[in-house]
């Protein structure tokens, strides 16, 4: 188990960097290196200035794409003592990943030990305070486990991530479960990361926003992402999480089992994986929410092969099932590029009866959302 201010490294991260040193001029940071840099280093009024000693550079360029007006990637311009350095903001507060493309190569901040992890990359990972809901506070804080599990389904070991609120382990008591799916070409690692989580949840429990629960944060790539897969067992996460994840949870922690206590959402990828775990188990979730996504099938489908719609039309029609349904949450941004396939899938749903929740807000498809989204999810769980 780690603290959630925890930050993770490893031999193969380490021996990346300094082969990165070595090819690009990067200076070591010892004190005989030259000049000491700071990087990120955050203003008063929100300005985060980056910085990198890389003399041997002929170019450098800061990437990050979720950092508000940043594009493609700010140009970084080299001092004297081979020092780059561009400064941006002010930046709103939240949790970036960032990196730095030096002569064509991706590294991360030598000076920055805090990282984020994505599917297949790590990134640098800079906070800017002064969002109450997302901030470190001076409240009580719950713990997050890194769990290796071996997954039969799969046939190999995987990894998630379990927040447990605070108290979870000198108390004895059972606790709601919600299970938060991340992204395409994000990891296990991602909603506690640049997602906060951890902090949002405690923040919301000390106020008394929110209900203590244990959420489940697993690893959703198996493979190579795709569109589709609107069959549950062809998709070999949801196997994982119906024959692996689940049950390791409800056997090794003091979670509760009825529908009326259990939740599931995700975003973009796992907002997928969470229509397509949850409206064939409908009786299992009383709580579902989808954030910047929907069913990726519409309008995909073969003309040969059933539609979505039709796969699971004994689901969606049984009225039953809907009596148990709590919340049916779906948010997405006005300029995501998901926006369409959202609409789309709200109104299936609403079509079939079920009352759906929907709210468009402004912003695109990254964490600036998700994170509000969590916000506002969380809090409406468990009552």
């Amino acid at each position: 188990m780690k603290s959630q201010e925890t930050i993770k490294s490893g031999p193969v991260l380490g021996m990346l960097i300094v082969l990165a040193w070595s090819s690009l001029g990067l200076a070591q940071m010892g004190r005989s290196a030259g000049p000491q840099v700071v990087s990120p280093e955050l203003a008063a009024d929100g300005k985060i200035t980056f910085r990198i000693l890389a003399p041997k550079a002929e170019t450098v360029r800061l990437g990050g794409s979720d950092i508000p007006g940043i594009g493609q990637g700010a140009e970084m311009k080299k001092n004297e003592e081979g020092v780059w350095e561009t400064t941006l903001g002010p930046v709103i507060p939240g949790a970036y990943r960032y990196n730095f493309n030096v002569d064509g190569i991706s590294v991360i901040d030598p000076r920055n030990p805090s990282v984020s992890e994505s599917n297949m990359n790590v990134w640098s990972l800079v906070c800017v305070p002064g969002s109450d809901f997302m901030d470190t506070r001076d409240v009580p804080h719950g713990a997050v486990a890194e769990i290796t599990y071996y997954s039969n389904s799969l046939k190999r070991f995987r990894r998630m991530h379990v927040y447990t609120p605070a108290g979870y382990e000198s108390g004895k008591g059972q606790y709601p479960v919600f299970y938060l799916l991340h992204g395409a070409s994000d990891s296990d690692d991602s909603w506690t990361s640049v997602g906060r989580a951890g902090f949002i949840l405690d923040n919301l429990i000390a106020a008394g926003k929110a209900k203590p629960m244990v959420v489940v944060m697993p690893a959703g790539h198996t493979g190579p992402f795709g569109f589709g897969r609107p069959l549950p067992d062809a998709d070999p996460f949801i196997q994982d999480f119906r024959n692996d994840i689940r049950p390791y949870i409800e056997k090794n922690y003091r979670v509760k089992t009825d529908r009326g206590s259990r939740a599931i959402a995700g975003l973009s990828m796992g907002g997928g994986h969470t229509i397509n775990i949850a409206i064939p188990n409908l009786g299992d979730y009383a709580y579902v929410g989808v954030f910047s996504s929907g069913i990726f099938s519409l309008g995909r489908q073969q003309s040969n092969a059933p539609s979505w719609e039709e796969q699971n039309k004994e689901k969606l029609d049984d009225p039953e099932l809907k009596k148990g349904l709590e919340l049916f949450w779906f948010a997405t941004g006005k300029e995501d590029f998901l926006v369409q396939t959202s609409r789309a899938t709200v109104e299936l749903f609403k079509k079939h009866g079920f009352d759906v929740v929907y709210k468009e807000t402004d912003g695109a498809h990254t964490w600036i959302n998700w994170r509000n989204y969590l916000n506002e999810f969380a809090p409406q769980l468990f009552r």
